[in-house]
């Protein structure tokens, strides 16, 4: 057996274990051996990632059995390693690996962590058999895996009745998705005659300018295939459109929205965008509507994110956002810059996402940023890392406008300024000033979350989960008002309480989370550092690059030197509006706090559009999921109801309950009514012979 094998199968091994360990093993096996599965898994991943960035290792497949044969459709379960695979790897192992030791405290008062550690683990195995993919029924099964995950993870606390909407609103949104998929898989194979991804790939240009019937319609045929898989994309990763159940996805715990949104299931659509670039660049078109979709996506859920008051609601957003950046980058062409931001996205999302967790931990599970404030000095390893994810996500670094002095900066830097600054070197200007921007409004919205959070006066007496708290802890309620108010150390203690309550913090004191759940965050703290700087060559210069890539995915060579000769002051913008979001959030949230509250006054019904997110889940409400009850209401009771069962078996039952009452009522048991019933059959019987 080849690494690669037990990369993939060891955490479906550790999820099998951990799922039908039971209460006996208690919860210590369960995470070891998942955790520990994890960790195996992402040292075997980064040896291999290592080589490919050394050239060391080339493009191989690791059959494993044949999966499909039916007529012409053959299909070999195997194993396809290059360097595109060789990203995913480190990307999903690594974020999986530490969320799963994060989990270790973050779930530890949880009864079902045995079931956690198992999903978490499956999730994980799915996603690796999706990168891994060497046809598309193979992805196709990776590509259901985490959506049927996502729906164990999300709907984890299955008796929060938030929880089981929010995984079947994601459940029954990517299945939308994933028709376009199917659709396109279908296509696919209709067209090319194989499902196998090298195949298709090397046949695609040869399609180019082709025609084929689809909805009673002559169109070009790569356009149809691409906007088809497209549409599954969207699906995944919360493309506009098909974006509403991301949000919604943050009722289940913390570990699952850093595993999800950092490093599986949302960046499979990119994946597969650039896994079959190729195929993408025969249709322009496609190309065009993967811009335009990447682009409003941007902006739409950057906008939003400026409004939510729910920390982990603003980071969803915010993935949302990113992962436009990534799609639009590879609308333009720029596959490789698309690749980067996927890569530096997992680690300061991942970074952020655990590190809100870590804040929620601290505050008693409140997840409101307006009862938050002042808690930088209370919980200050948390405070630092989530300072340097912020710096990350909002592309702080130093342009490298100097020929031969290279340009220095947190992860995000690199790569969004490079998807930025391609969009403008492609020709796409509506795209370039879009992503600029959004630059500005994602500064924005990541330091207003910082200041809310770590900032300012302390508001922790607002919440009621931090009073319930404060009452458990005390043993009386948030006031001190209980039974030993009038000995000798009542004014004392209602003095305190008093000064407590006027400084914000209400007597709770947040505590800095345990060793588990702060390693992750030091590890990751060191990506959102330095994995831009180190590796921004390997994915966008043009030598190193295609190098790098060995023609795996459409790198051009030629867009990435011109990304780089762009003019000064488009290298600038993206900088410049990352100054300028940090600014209007000083302003608004450390030198004016009145400043939000007055402006969301003034501006009340922008204020109220953005804060309903546009307003999307009212019109899918309108138009799709009334209608839908509707007709369900009336099959249920008109259709099953009312005609199958009345007139089926509820009729054939009441038929038989008349009868049987009719038959009661005659065998009485009385001599005189059988001989009278005798009699009537003599009589009938003697007549029908006399009319014979």
């Amino acid at each position: 057996m080849s690494a690669l094998h037990f990369i993939v199968f060891l955490p479906l091994a550790a999820a099998a274990i951990a799922g039908l360990s039971n209460k006996m093993f208690g919860s210590t096996l369960p995470k070891l051996v998942t955790t520990g599965a994890l960790f195996v898994a992402c040292g075997l991943s980064w040896p291999i990632f290592i080589a490919y960035l050394s050239g060391a290792a080339h493009e191989q497949v690791v059959p494993v059995f044949t999966w499909i044969t039916s007529g012409d459709m053959h299909v070999e379960w195997a194993l396809r390693v290059d360097s595109l695979t060789a990203v995913m790897l480190v990307v999903v192992t690594s974020v999986s690996a530490l969320v799963h030791l994060y989990s270790w405290s973050y779930m530890s008062e949880d009864p079902d962590q045995p079931r956690f550690f198992a999903y978490l683990s499956l999730f994980t195995f799915a996603m690796l058999m999706l990168v891994t993919a060497d046809n598309l029924v193979q992805m196709f099964f990776g590509w259901e895996g985490v959506g049927l995950a996502s729906y164990l993870l999300i709907g984890f606390w299955f008796r929060k009745p938030s929880a089981n909407a929010a995984a079947i609103k994601a459940f029954v949104v990517n299945r939308v998705g994933d028709l376009g998929f199917m659709l396109g898989i279908f296509g696919t194979f209709l067209v090319f005659g194989t499902v196998s991804i090298p195949a298709i790939l090397d046949a695609a240009p040869g399609m180019a300018g082709s025609t084929i019937g689809f909805l009673g319609m002559r169109l070009d045929t790569m356009t149809v295939l691409c906007l088809l898989l497209f549409v599954g994309a969207m699906g995944k990763s919360a493309q506009l459109g098909l974006h509403t159940w991301l949000p919604d996805a943050m009722e289940g715990p913390t570990p699952v929205s850093a595993l999800i949104h950092a490093a599986t299931m949302v960046t499979a659509g990119v994946f597969m965008v650039c896994r079959l670039s190729p195929m993408f660049e025969t249709s322009q078109v496609a190309m065009n509507v993967i811009t335009f979709v990447g682009a409003a996506t941007c902006l739409f859920a950057a906008t939003v994110g400026t409004t939510q008051t729910d920390i982990k609601r603003v980071i969803a957003y915010s993935t949302c956002s990113q992962l436009g950046y990534m799609f639009f980058a590879a609308g333009v062409g720029a596959y490789g810059a698309a690749m980067f931001h996927l890569f530096t996205h997992a680690f300061f999302k991942a970074l952020l996402f655990l590190g809100a967790g870590s804040v929620i931990h601290a505050m008693h599970h409140e997840q409101d940023m307006r009862y938050y404030g002042g808690l930088r000095k209370h919980i200050p390893v948390t405070f630092w890392t989530m300072f340097a994810g912020t710096l990350a996500i909002t592309g702080v670094g130093i342009p490298g406008l100097i020929h031969g002095i290279p340009a220095i900066g947190f992860a995000g830097f690199h790569s969004k300024d490079a998807i930025i600054e391609a969009a403008w070197a492609a020709g796409y200007p509506s795209a370039f000033w879009v992503g600029v921007g959004v630059a500005l409004l994602t500064s924005f919205y990541s330091w207003r979350l910082v200041f809310l959070t770590f900032y300012g006066k302390p508001r922790w007496t607002q919440s009621e989960h931090i009073q319930h708290a404060i009452h458990d802890a005390h043993g009386h309620d948030a006031h001190g008002h209980d039974d030993h108010a009038h000995d000798g150390h009542g004014a004392h203690g209602h003095d305190a309480h008093h000064g407590e309550e006027a400084d914000g913090t209400g007597g709770y004191h947040p505590h800095e989370s345990p060793w588990p759940m702060l390693v992750p965050l030091l590890l990751l703290t060191i990506g959102a550092i330095a994995a831009g700087y180190l590796f921004h060559g390997y994915f966008i210069e043009a030598e190193e690059g295609a190098h790098f890539w060995q023609g795996i995915i459409a790198f051009d060579a030629h867009l990435m030197h011109a990304m780089h000769e762009v003019p000064t002051w488009v290298k600038l913008s993206a900088s410049a509006a990352m100054v300028s979001g940090l600014a209007i959030a000083w302003l608004a949230y450390i030198r004016y706090p009145a400043f939000p509250a007055a402006f969301a006054s003034s501006f009340s019904v922008l204020y109220r559009f953005l804060l309903n997110k546009w307003y999307f889940d009212e019109l899918y409400n309108v138009l799709f999921v009334r209608p839908a009850f509707w007709i369900g209401r009336l099959l249920w009771k008109g259709g099953d109801e009312g005609t199958i069962d009345r007139f089926g078996p509820n009729g054939s039952a009441a038929a038989v309950k008349f009868g049987s009452a009719l038959a009661v009522r005659l065998q009485s048991g009385y001599v005189y009514v059988y001989a009278f019933i005798m009699l009537i059959g003599l009589t009938a019987a003697l007549t029908w012979a006399i009319l014979l």
